[in-house]
C-alpha cells in the first residue's frame, strides 16, 4: 500500500509521496515513488504512483523510452508533449499498452492488473494542472471546487484535506496540510512509511521551487506531528461535553 496526494491551489503545485512499499510483514522496502520530469523554464512534470510496483516501474520505462506514433513515427515522450493533457493521454496509452502485453500472463499467474497515478505539472504557456489515472488508462483532472487528489491508503488523510484546504490557499500552508495528511495516515496505517517525497512548483515558473526527501527524523516534520497531536488533544478539550446525560 502507499499513499499519494496532490494539491492544486491559486498559487501553485504540490505533490507528496511516501516511500514504503511491502509484499507481506516481513517484505517492506524503500522505493521512490514520486518521479519529476522538467525542463527549467519549459515544463515541470511530476507523476506519482500507487499498485502493483513492477507495472507502475513499467508505465515509467514506457515513458522514459516513448511511445510510437503509428502514424508518424515519433516516439511520444512526457517532454515532447505538447500539452498536459496530451501528456496525461500518453501516460493512459503507456498503462493501456502494458496491459496488453502483460494482462494475460498476469491474469494466468492470478495478479491483478492494479496501478494508479497521480500527474500533475505545468507547460509553459499554459495552466498548472493535476490528474489521476486509473488502471484502465483513463482520469479525471482537479477542480477549484475540490482542488486535490489521492491514490493510494488516502482515507485518514482526506478529512484534513476536506476542512482546510481551498483553492485560495497559500501554496506553503498548502504543504503543511497535506504533510498532516500523512501524519494522520501513517499514524493509523503501518503500510505507508517515510521517507516522503515532496515536490512544489509555483504557477508559470515551470521549475521545481522545492523538490525534498523527508527523512524520519528531520526536525520540522517531528515538530508538525507533536504540535498537530497537541491541538488535537486541546481542541477536543475545549469543546463542551455532550449535554445528553439524564435526558
Amino acid at each position: 500500500m502507499t499513499y499519494c496526494c496532490g494539491i492544486l491551489v491559486r498559487d501553485g503545485l504540490v505533490m507528496i509521496a511516501d516511500t514504503r512499499t511491502n509484499a507481506g510483514l516481513d517484505n517492506i522496502s524503500t522505493f521512490r515513488k514520486l518521479h519529476v520530469f522538467s525542463n527549467p523554464g519549459e515544463r515541470i512534470m511530476a507523476v506519482a504512483s500507487a499498485g502493483n510496483l513492477s507495472l507502475t516501474q513499467s508505465v515509467l520505462s514506457i515513458l522514459n523510452e516513448g511511445l510510437e506514433n503509428p502514424e508518424t513515427g515519433e516516439r511520444e515522450t512526457l517532454m515532447n508533449a505538447p500539452t498536459m493533457f496530451q501528456a496525461a493521454q500518453r501516460i493512459g496509452r503507456a498503462i493501456r499498452s502494458l496491459a496488453h502485453t502483460e494482462g494475460q500472463a498476469l491474469e494466468a499467474a492470478d495478479v491483478k492488473f492494479e496501478l494508479s497515478f497521480l500527474f500533475g505539472g505545468q507547460i509553459k504557456g499554459e495552466r498548472t494542472r493535476l490528474f489521476m489515472m486509473y488502471s484502465a488508462g483513463n482520469f479525471i483532472e482537479c477542480t477549484r471546487d475540490t482542488p486535490y487528489l489521492q491514490i493510494g491508503e488516502h482515507k485518514y488523510g482526506k478529512p484534513v484535506l476536506d476542512r482546510a484546504v481551498t483553492h485560495d490557499t497559500d501554496l506553503y500552508d498548502a504543504l503543511k496540510m497535506g504533510l498532516i495528511s500523512f501524519d494522520s495516515t501513517m499514524r493509523s496505517n503501518l503500510s505507508v512509511g517515510m521517507p516522503l517525497d515532496l515536490l512544489v512548483a509555483r504557477r508559470d515558473a515551470c521549475v521545481a521551487e522545492l523538490a525534498y526527501r523527508i527523512e524520519p527524523e528531520e526536525p520540522y516534520f517531528q515538530d508538525l506531528r507533536r504540535r498537530w497531536s497537541a491541538a488535537l488533544r486541546a481542541a477536543h478539550l475545549d469543546i463542551p461535553r455532550p449535554p445528553y446525560l439524564g435526558m
